[in-house]
């Protein structure tokens, strides 16, 4: 038996010289397969938040200089490097929904990027149970993960459509006034609101739990609790 748990509990890389070699790594002995798949959601979500927060920096240069750092990768690595609980003092230690209220918050002088990216990530998060690795006694709440895709879907409506009291949106994303759409910011959070609504749906399925689904209107949609 614990020959075959070491067997099924190794995997196969490349070497330079093209043959497969096997190696074992203690920490899948407590893994399942929905363990593993876990992993996987978690951390391409990371990245494509990741990614987004580069875009908007670019998108909206200015933002970047109402941070006290001023410095893209000094932010990314403050949010997806570091271990933390999200009370950054900026953001009045706010995180997850309230942060993302804040970006849309005509008094909120900061980093609105740095806002949004925050309110996102921690959310998501959340929905995790603020765990990026995961073992066979864990259980995650796909109505958790369901929730924070539909959260998602409201964020992304308040970045196109929320404007300031000048009538001008607080942060661009898909185009500047007069330029071409740029269809890869909707890419992005396409990615983000499929991975967790998969991963949801593999979670209820795996756990024989339904999901209660919800319909908003997005003029009038309140952010769901995780």
């Amino acid at each position: 038996m614990l020959l075959a748990m070491l067997t099924g509990c190794s995997w196969n890389t490349t070497t330079p010289d093209g043959p497969k070699e096997s190696r074992f790594n203690i920490k899948s002995l407590g893994k399942s397969d929905i363990d593993d798949v876990l992993d996987v959601h978690v951390r391409e979500a990371r990245q494509y938040l990741r990614e987004l927060m580069i875009k908007l920096y670019k998108r909206n240069p200015k933002e970047l200089k109402k941070s006290q750092y001023q410095d893209m990768d000094k932010n990314l690595a403050r949010v997806f490097d570091e271990i933390h609980n999200w009370n950054y003092e900026e953001l009045n230690r706010q995180k997850s929904i309230d942060a993302i209220y804040l970006t849309f918050d005509d008094a909120y002088e900061g980093d609105r990027v740095f806002a949004f990216i925050v309110g996102l990530t921690s959310m998501i998060m959340a929905a995790y149970d603020n765990k990026t690795d995961f073992y066979l006694f864990d259980s995650i709440d796909p109505q958790k993960l369901y929730n924070s895709a539909r959260n998602m879907e409201i964020a992304v409506w308040k970045l196109g459509h929320t404007t300031n009291e000048n009538g001008e949106l607080y942060l661009y994303s898909n185009s500047l006034p007069g330029e071409i759409t740029n269809l890869s910011y909707e890419r992005l959070f396409g990615k983000l609101v499929a991975i967790q609504d998969t991963i949801a749906i593999i979670i209820a399925g795996k756990t024989n739990r339904t999901i209660k689904t919800v319909i908003q209107s997005m003029a009038t949609a309140v952010f769901l609790p995780i």
